[in-house]
Order: C-alpha cells, then structure tokens, then sequence
C-alpha cells in the first residue's frame, strides 16, 4: 500500500518530477539520469532515494549498476485516489447544477 502523504511530497520537487518523466520513457541507470540536470550524482542520488522511499521508484540490481525504473502499481493508487477526487467534485457540480436549475424553475413559476 502506498503513502501517498510521502508519494506527494515527493511530487513536490520539480526535479524529482522530471526524473519521473524520464523513467516514464524506460528503464535508467544514476549516470543516465544525472545527465540533463546541472547537479551532482550524489544529489541526484538523494532524490532517487526519497522516490524510492516514497514507492514511485524501484531498483536492481544489475552488476555495479542499479537500474531504475517506476513502480507501476504507485502510479496507479496515485491515479485512483485523483480518480475518486474528481468523481466527488462532479458530484458535487451536479448537485450545484441541480440546484440551480430549481432555482429557475421556481424563478419562471414567479414570472408567470
């Protein structure tokens, strides 16, 4: 079961973020995912440490090297927790829709 308080402070930072985006493209190693950002391996390192922390991450091993790649079932309890978010904020705009539309009514049996 995933934290989601931990997976979204992990969200919060943009360049956890953005190593997010490139996993979401395949499988990398530290070096390779290092390499469009201006920082060092040890700190990109840190933050492959909070995202595996938090359950969006998971490595092997492979050698000296330890692949990353996302952990498709985080992705998918972050994708049904927003999911059952929108489904309560239609509800309520339906609601609200309703409501209104009873107010014309009544507003129209006024007038007449």
């Amino acid at each position: 079961m995933l934290d989601l308080d931990s997976a979204f402070s992990a969200l919060a930072d943009p360049t956890r973020r953005a190593i997010l985006a490139r996993l979401a493209l395949g499988e990398a190693t530290v070096m390779e995912l290092a390499e469009p950002f201006e920082m060092t391996q040890p700190a990109v390192s840190r933050h492959l440490k909070v995202l595996e922390e938090a359950g969006l991450i998971l490595r092997r091993v492979e050698g000296t090297k330890r692949p990353c790649r996302l952990a498709p079932q985080a992705i998918t309890e972050i994708d049904r927790w927003l999911e059952w978010l929108r489904e309560a904020m239609a509800r309520n705009y339906d609601r609200l829709d309703g409501v209104l539309a009873e107010m014309e009514n009544e507003e129209g049996r006024d007038r007449s």
